[in-house]
């Protein structure tokens, strides 16, 4: 799949901003572009297995839900960079990581109920093979929380 169809931009569109609580929001968003549920469904399984789309959820705020966020910066041996990654996935305050170039090369977000916790899943982290160092940035002020791409 190499381009988007203009279904595709509108479906893409209502996602980032505009699912509705609902027992069936895949068939209020087709009433709302004029096409059917199962074409939506349809189109976000094509656009997810292309990579397109990696997860739909809800985004919370999580400092008053009581959760505290940090950005981590991890070095890691390019032969254990997969391994590393996928232990880092396996933990439920975990939201994303990526590779980046430079020093540190691997970067996540973790959200813990507690500093004791934090401190917990950071230590196992250091342990693994291939990371050499971490770096805990953690969250002072919020700048953006919500990106929001309109497709035209």
């Amino acid at each position: 799949m190499t381009e988007f169809s203009a279904l595709d931009k509108k479906i893409l569109n209502e996602l980032q901003g505009n699912l509705p609580l609902s027992p069936r929001p895949f068939a209020d968003i087709a009433e709302k572009i004029g096409c059917q549920e199962e074409t939506v469904i349809e189109r976000i399984r094509a656009l997810k297995e292309s990579g397109y789309i990696r997860r739909i959820g809800a985004f919370f705020e999580s400092g008053k839900l009581g959760y505290h966020g940090a950005l981590i910066a991890l070095r890691v041996k390019e032969s254990c960079m997969a391994s590393v990654a996928q232990h880092i996935n396996g933990y439920a305050g975990v939201t994303h990581n990526y590779e980046r170039e430079g020093s540190y090369n691997l970067w996540f977000t973790l959200h813990t109920r507690s500093p004791e916790e934090e401190t917990r899943i950071l230590d196992e982290i250091r342990a693994l093979d291939g990371v050499e160092r971490l770096l805990n940035l953690k969250v002072k002020k919020k700048y953006k929380i919500n990106v929001q791409f309109q497709l035209k």
